[in-house]
């Protein structure tokens, strides 16, 4: 880390960029503090009662034990990481594949989407700003397309189109490829969406049935959600004909097609502060549009009932997950492999980006792993794909996003460095 990231990262630890503090904390399973939401307190004297949390808080619930105590969210460098600093040399691949840096300097670079003529574009939370990274004269250029946004964290790409998904607004920028040096001014395809900072950072992307899927996170870590949240809704391209096929869904940042079965299949990840062994994230199965509830709040990872929410409940009547993705390892982006690149095993596989855990005292996940399924659409296996990141129980990196690029090698984004690693295989 450089000196000038150092020094930002401190005052960023120690409270003193409180205007930036919020929108710069890292993505979290239950949702950092941010502007709108309770911020962590001073400890109160001893023997002062507890002060009280905003449930939209990403610390409510956090128990008064001394270890719990010291947890709280990561938040990243606001500066993107110089590639002499990235942690390339320690990050692992099974043999015959090979990671190198695709892009670097897009500070908080996370869902990541490429367009028809091969751009790749990466949505930001903590900022502001879109990027488009494009090949000029033998090299690859990063440029800024939109920027005064906020939380414009999810991309999708139809027809030449790049769809933007701000905090509570989807954007449409049209023939973008062709008007990187001059984008044009974006189209407002929907704005019905709730402003809650807990969770409400968007992932979005376009269905085998040409429409428009859109999460909506339950905005607080452990709470009863109003009909308004914790779903996944899909519209029409223009934004009509809305309709929810799926509720109970506490916070998914990342969902894809089964390429066989063509059902929705997405990451979810789950409460914060009961254990921290428990629960696991989720990966869960559309498979009755607008029929499946899958739990939240009442049932968490399919085999146990919430202690404040669960009385009088079961698990039976909910979805139960296709697998479980680790504990508080916060799941987020997947795909599943569609190239020709990649071995044949890895084929309809689903790489998963795995950011890392925060509210665990041994960290768990900064990594990208690979998951198999079998014929009924259930994992059956999860393994490591992409390691390194975590190190002596300190992240040197958090992968976000994971993309299949046109010539199969794999994308995976990093928020905490600012940068994009390609993964290839050439046996």
């Amino acid at each position: 880390m450089t000196f000038k990231r150092s020094i930002l990262a401190r005052l960023l630890l120690a409270g003193v960029l409180l205007p930036a503090a919020g929108a710069l904390a890292q993505q979290v399973p239950s949702g950092a503090p941010t502007p709108g939401s309770a911020q962590p307190s001073v400890p109160a004297a001893p023997g002062a009662p507890a002060p009280t949390q905003d449930r939209g808080s990403a610390l409510y619930g956090r128990p008064e034990a001394a270890d719990a105590a010291k947890l709280a969210p990561i938040p990243a460098p606001p500066l993107a990481a110089s590639v002499a600093r990235l942690p390339v040399d320690k990050l692992k691949v099974p043999p015959g594949f090979k990671v190198e840096v695709f892009a670097s300097g897009l500070a908080n670079a996370r869902s990541l989407r490429e367009g028809a003529q091969g751009t790749v574009f990466a949505g930001t939370r903590a900022l502001d700003k879109v990027y488009a990274v494009r090949e000029r004269d033998g090299k690859r250029e990063v440029k800024v397309i939109a920027s005064g946004l906020h939380r414009p964290n999810g991309l999708a790409f139809h027809d030449g189109a790049l769809y933007v998904a701000e905090l509570s607004k989807i954007w449409r920028f049209d023939d973008i490829e062709a008007r990187l040096d001059a984008p044009p001014k974006p189209t407002l395809v929907y704005d019905d969406l709730p402003k809650d900072e807990a969770h409400g950072w968007k992932f979005i992307a376009i269905g085998p049935d040409n429409k428009l899927y859109v999460p909506i996170g339950a905005p607080g870590n452990i709470l009863l959600p109003p009909d308004t949240h914790a779903q996944i809704r899909r519209m029409n391209l223009d934004g009509t004909g809305v309709e929810v096929i799926a509720r109970g869904v506490r916070n998914t940042v990342g969902f894809d097609w089964n390429p066989v079965t063509k059902q929705l299949t997405f990451t979810d990840n789950g409460r914060d502060w009961m254990s921290e062994d428990i629960p696991h994230d989720e990966l869960n199965v559309v498979a009755e549009p607008g029929k499946q509830h899958f739990g939240f709040p009442y049932c968490h990872q399919g085999t146990f009932t919430d202690p404040e929410y669960g009385w009088g409940r079961s698990c039976g009547e909910f979805a139960a997950p296709a697998g479980l993705l680790g504990a508080h390892t916060a799941a987020l982006g997947m795909r599943f492999y569609t190239g020709s690149q990649f071995p044949a095993e890895y084929k309809n596989a689903i790489f998963i980006a795995r950011h890392g855990s925060w509210n665990r005292t041994t960290k768990l996940g900064g990594d990208v792993v690979v998951a198999k399924l079998d014929e009924a659409g259930k994992m059956v296996s999860m393994e490591p794909f992409l390691t390194g990141f975590l190190a002596d129980n300190k992240y040197l990196g958090r992968p976000v996003d994971v993309l299949v690029a046109q010539d199969g090698a794999l994308l995976v984004s990093d928020d905490y460095n600012g940068a994009i690693y390609r993964i290839s295989y050439a046996p």
